[in-house]
């Protein structure tokens, strides 16, 4: 899966006060439990006592991030690249460029791929991991 803006955010950076992180230093991993789904996280739980985390994600063509429910977390998908949609509470949100979906914890959901794939930045609060 190519994509030029998606490629931009995964070699970018992310500057904070004191520190950067360059994006292309990160390795993807596989999702635990998702095939074809594959994470890069850029500020891990760890970093920030759990308050929140952020994550660059990619779903491989007609993949999916099944249906599932954070019972604590608020996350948001910010869609940079490809297309697809999210299940969202029982209502269907088309997923394409520029889209922003907010998830609120508690609430079932799921993300499917189009053809061309998905790339999205995830983000959690408190955080995932």
């Amino acid at each position: 899966m190519k994509n030029e803006v998606f490629e931009a955010f995964d070699h970018g950076r992310m500057a904070v006060v004191g520190k950067t992180v360059d994006f292309d230093k990160i390795e993807w991993s596989k999702h635990p439990i998702f095939e074809g789904v594959e994470l890069k996280h850029i500020v891990p739980g760890s970093e920030t006592n759990g308050r929140f985390s952020y994550h660059l994600v990619r779903v491989a063509p007609g993949k999916r991030i099944g249906n599932h429910i954070h019972e604590t977390q608020l996350e948001t998908h910010e869609v940079i690249a490809g297309d697809g949609f999210c299940i969202n509470d029982k209502t269907r949100l088309e997923y394409r460029q520029g889209v922003i979906s907010i998830i609120p914890a508690g609430i079932e959901h799921e993300v499917i791929a189009g053809a061309d794939g998905l790339y999205m930045f995830a983000k959690f609060m408190p955080a995932l991991c």
